[in-house]
């Protein structure tokens, strides 16, 4: 074979190599990038999942404690209702919710407004009376009702039942009770919250750190009915059932 054939061989036999070469090349380039689509798809997928896991227990929704501050009244019994129609005046008339939830209306049948906001129970008023008056237009206005309150029981220097009257927060609260006995522990102070009439929602609140840390970005809003329970602590448990000279010793370590 001359030397001319012979740089024809390797030169085709070169181009082969680079070939093969550059079709390994992008095959691993392929792999890699299939491998990264996957892996890819498989954390935004594990993203998704922990985002729908936030705040549920059990494959189940539970009640944020950082939901609606300031939610519309809900209609409750022995409130009062002035019912007011600007161009039948015949029919106005000064409602009080009765203990079973229903309101007698003048003229229509009576009307159940337990757990309602005034914007629905206007809708339901003009409802009741399309087949008396043509049209209705009416206006209604809560003129009584009960205060918004909130409770604190426990550990506290007065437990009772106090109004809400402004933006508070369970440190606040435990304030206005008082503050926290010798007694307290108040690294586990309990915040119950009726999401419904069959579902309390609980909550523990360390407030010793927050108050330690100076910090207070955390503290709960209170809601009407939210109930704050302060519990004892397990020293002042197991205190009663230890006698006096035992407890001298803890109080006085010199005497060890």
């Amino acid at each position: 074979m001359t030397t001319e054939g012979k740089g024809v061989i390797k030169t085709i036999s070169y181009l082969l190599f680079l070939l093969i070469l550059g079709c390994l090349i992008q095959q691993n380039t392929t792999v890699a990038r299939a491998q990264e689509q996957r892996s890819g798809t498989v954390v935004a997928l594990d993203e998704t999942a922990q985002t729908a896991q936030s705040g549920i227990a059990g494959g189940a929704s539970r009640p944020a404690l950082t939901g609606a501050r300031r939610p519309l009244y809900r209609l409750r019994p022995s409130d009062v209702l002035e019912i007011d129609f600007p161009f039948s005046p015949q029919y106005n008339q000064l409602l009080t919710v009765q203990p079973d939830g229903y309101v007698p209306l003048k003229g229509a049948q009576q009307l159940y407004v337990e757990g309602l906001t005034i914007p629905q129970i206007q809708d339901s008023i003009c409802n009741s009376y399309l087949g008396i008056l043509h049209e209705p237009q009416v206006t209604v206005t809560l003129k009584d009702f009960d205060k918004p309150y909130f409770i604190a029981g426990g550990e506290v220097g007065h437990p009772g039942k106090y109004e809400l009257r402004s933006d508070t927060t369970a440190a606040e609260a435990v304030a206005i009770a008082g503050g926290f006995t010798p007694r307290a522990k108040h690294s586990q102070v309990i915040l119950f919250r009726h999401i419904s009439d069959q579902t309390v929602e609980s909550h523990v609140l360390n407030l010793k750190a927050m108050l330690n840390s100076r910090d207070l970005g955390e503290d709960a809003y209170l809601r009407p009915g939210d109930m704050l329970f302060v519990p004892q602590n397990a020293i002042s448990k197991i205190r009663q059932f230890l006698p006096a000279s035992s407890l001298s010793l803890y109080a006085n370590p010199t005497g060890f």
